[in-house]
């Protein structure tokens, strides 16, 4: 008996404490999921550069094979490699007596030839009078009127003879027709070089300013061509940015769009000029290239991982005064590179969640978190749209 009212009174304790136990978790209050953490951002106003991305290969804007004119020995040469040089200094000198003896023969013969014609001058002068008096026959003055015209012939002859040889004389000396940097000498002193030869001395490249030679596809020519229109003599903008990290290297000015579309590529090439004075840019270079069609002002951005696709299109999510994330479809006129410029579905001031947002749903709390994306592509690497 004793033990069967030992098990009873058990049974009641532990059914009186279970009751308690359901009682608190009935009066215990539910909590909400925690916040997730995203990376969050706001959307500002700003003037947004739009431009096209292409590739560029760095050309000098003037490139000249250094040649000889005139056959002889190469008496000197008169820069160093890699020199720079402007137009009209001294590069190399050919051996020039010969070429200075021509032109004293020739000299000598127009001095001989226009004293004879100063002699025959003076004879038709007496025929003249002469055959007035009748002392003369016609046919003798008619004959000196013929040789003072073949005497003038002569000297005109001469004087081209003189003036041939002083151009040659000229050619021996050979100076840069360009400012810009000596390259290898092909040619060393003490060599005969000719007129015929087809290496040259050395090759001048004008490496300031520059040139950068680039092509876009053909479908932006009509883009291309109003933004030349919009800008009157201004000009396009031209930036040239390495391959590596992407980094400005100068600032241009456009200068051609080609005459014609390559058909077989589908593309239009462009050519940029650029001052050059540290020589950022070299010859044979390979750069990335913006050509800057304009700017759009005081434009909503926002960065372009904001930006999501969903199947009813483009959205973002937004930042509430609560905490909580909604979707805002929106409208992006220019993706360029990490940055995106919303016309439509966002203001300024507006709260938007820049990364994080795979963990996200409508209605749900964020809190600032540290960003788990990778660094965004540079402007270059990205296209416009």
């Amino acid at each position: 008996m004793l033990l069967a009212a030992a098990a009873v009174v058990g049974v009641l304790v532990l059914a009186r404490g279970m009751m308690r136990n359901s009682s608190a978790a009935v009066a215990a209050p539910k909590s909400g999921p925690p916040p997730v953490a995203a990376v969050l951002g706001v959307a500002r106003l700003q003037d947004v550069p739009v431009y096209l991305n292409g590739i560029g290969n760095v050309l000098p804007l003037a490139s000249v094979t250094i040649k000889v004119r005139v056959d002889g020995q190469l008496d000197r040469v008169a820069f160093a490699e890699g020199q720079d040089v402007k137009a009209g200094d001294l590069l190399a000198q050919i051996d020039p007596r010969p070429y200075q003896a021509a032109l004293e023969l020739a000299q000598a013969q127009k001095s001989r030839d226009e004293a004879q014609l100063d002699n025959a001058l003076v004879d038709l002068d007496r025929y003249a009078v002469l055959v007035k008096q009748d002392s003369v026959q016609k046919q003798v003055y008619d004959t000196q009127v013929a040789l003072v015209k073949q005497l003038r012939a002569t000297v005109q002859a001469d004087q081209a003879q003189v003036d041939t040889a002083r151009v040659n004389l000229d050619y021996s000396t050979i100076r840069s027709p360009v400012s810009g940097r000596t390259g290898v000498r092909l040619v060393d002193p003490g060599n005969i070089v000719h007129a015929s030869d087809a290496t040259g001395l050395v090759v001048v490249n004008q490496i300031d300013p520059i040139a950068v030679l680039f092509t876009l596809p053909e479908g932006e020519f009509q883009r291309i061509n109003s933004a030349i229109h919009d800008s009157g003599h201004a000009g396009l903008a031209v930036r040239a940015l390495s391959r590596e990290d992407v980094r400005v290297l100068a600032t241009g000015k456009l200068l051609l769009v080609n005459n014609q579309i390559d058909t077989a590529t589908g593309t239009v090439q462009l050519k940029a000029t650029f001052a050059n004075a540290g020589h950022a840019l070299w010859p044979g270079q390979y750069v990335n290239v913006q050509l800057v069609l304009g700017e759009r002002r005081r434009a909503v951005t926002v960065p372009a991982s904001v930006v999501q696709r969903g199947p009813e299109g483009l959205f973002a999510y937004v930042v509430n005064a609560d905490d909580t994330v909604a979707v805002q479809p929106i409208r992006v006129g220019v993706l360029q590179g990490d940055l995106a410029v919303v016309d439509e579905g966002l203001s300024e001031g507006t709260r938007v969640v820049v990364d994080g947002q795979y963990k996200l749903k409508p209605g749900v709390k964020v809190t600032e978190g540290r960003s788990t994306r990778a660094r965004p592509p540079a402007p270059a690497d990205a296209g416009s749209r």
